[in-house]
């Protein structure tokens, strides 16, 4: 983990407060892992790069440590935590109990990973083990599969942070990723939040056994004011289930539940907007005028109470007892909004008020956010955006300072 002048406590109680701790991933071999043959069904768009996908990644960390965010690496704190036994115990056992290994493999993998050191099991969690790597656990399975098939798949969508946590107020909520080929990640995250030393004693809610919500979703607007697209990969009954916690432990007292288109371009909603400041939202334009929310507020007896749809970002300013939410729109006209939003302009990850990270390549939405007061701190991402996520998507905000 990366020193840092000051270790703050955790707790996110908006997308804006000065950034203190947050949480990536570098990437590393499960990316190596993705060939044209597999990356559709691992959801990955491309093919990266992926010495020059780390250096970006790098520069994107020291950027961050350079205005005083401590840098915490999800590889590194599995690590520390496999030193438990229980937390290896509960990795083996989840990541074995797919019903098309069979008994005969399944037995001898579960001996097999029992013997790793926590460096050796972290890499084979994370990026999979192929059926030509096995040494033993030989029957009808083995024999039967391809060679280059994948007894344990790959996650090379750790990259993306946001997706599995995010804290609300001083808790976590671990969440329920929709898509198969990404539920491991939930799991893993879990282990950590649950096993590891420094989130003892921490709260946790939500779990990824618990109807689909994924981080990508959940925009904190203000104290107590939560936003949650309903779309491709959250639920509903994910964000019925989420509000219905976070009323009853007083961390929040509205959640606005926002539709969202279901294509791969829109997937969540903050690949649509992000908050850039207390009262300013970066938003694809072409969603804007038709991006509606319902406000989800409680009633004394706990009963949900579900408002008419109104349009977002009137619903959101009325939430966060504001004026107005301004708007700054990606790129400057149709063409170039839907270019720049499919590579991410509207995924910016806000550092601390009017300061937000984006990628460089987005010059025309870098151009409006400046002009709108905001500071760019401008990072490539000619590899990392592959997977189609940007500064937001690959960070996952453990502290910020209250505004």
């Amino acid at each position: 983990m990366s020193p840092t002048s000051a270790v703050t406590g955790p707790g996110v109680s908006s997308e804006v407060g000065r950034l203190r701790t947050v949480l990536l991933h570098r990437p590393g071999p499960e990316l190596q892992r993705l060939t044209p043959r597999n990356n559709d069904k691992l959801l990955f768009d491309g093919i990266p790069w992926v010495s020059r996908a780390q250096d970006e990644h790098d520069a994107f960390a020291e950027a961050l440590r350079s205005r005083g965010v401590e840098v915490l690496y999800l590889t590194e704190l599995l690590v520390e935590t496999l030193a438990s036994a229980d937390a290896r115990s509960h990795a083996i056992e989840a990541v074995t109990g797919s019903l098309r290994l069979g008994d005969t493999l399944r037995d001898y993998l579960r001996r097999a990973l029992g013997e790793l050191a926590p460096e050796e099991l972290k890499d084979v969690l994370t990026a999979g083990l192929r059926n030509d790597e096995v040494r033993g656990g030989f029957g009808l399975v083995t024999s039967l599969l391809p060679s280059d098939d994948f007894l344990i798949d790959p996650l090379p969508n750790l990259l993306f942070t946001r997706d599995s946590s995010v804290w609300i107020g001083d808790q976590v909520a671990i969440t329920s990723l929709a898509m198969p080929a990404r539920e491991r990640e939930s799991q893993l995250t879990e282990l950590i939040y649950t096993d590891h030393p420094r989130f003892a004693a921490s709260s946790k809610i939500h779990g990824w056994r618990r109807e689909h919500v994924e981080g990508g979703d959940v925009l904190l607007l203000a104290t107590g004011v939560l936003a949650v697209g309903v779309g491709e990969r959250t639920t509903p009954a994910g964000v019925e289930r989420l509000a219905r916690q976070v009323f009853s432990d007083g961390t929040a007292h509205t959640v606005l539940a926002v539709p969202i288109a279901q294509e791969r371009a829109t997937m969540h909603l903050d690949t649509v907007c992000t908050m850039v400041d207390v009262d300013k939202i970066v938003m694809y334009p072409n969603v804007a005028d038709h991006l509606t929310a319902h406000a989800v507020t409680a009633a004394a007896d706990g009963t949900l109470l579900i408002a008419e749809a109104e349009p977002f970002l009137v619903a959101a300013a009325k939430a966060m007892q504001i004026d107005t939410l301004h708007q700054i729109d990606t790129g400057l006209d149709p063409v170039t909004a839907e270019r720049e939003q499919w590579d991410d302009g509207n995924n910016t990850l806000a550092v601390a008020p009017r300061v937000a990270v984006a990628y460089e390549r987005n010059v025309e939405t870098n151009s409006r956010l400046e002009e709108a007061g905001i500071e760019v701190i401008a990072i490539s991402g000619s590899e990392l955006g592959s997977g189609r996520g940007g500064p937001r998507c690959m960070s996952c905000p453990i502290a910020r300072d209250a505004i």
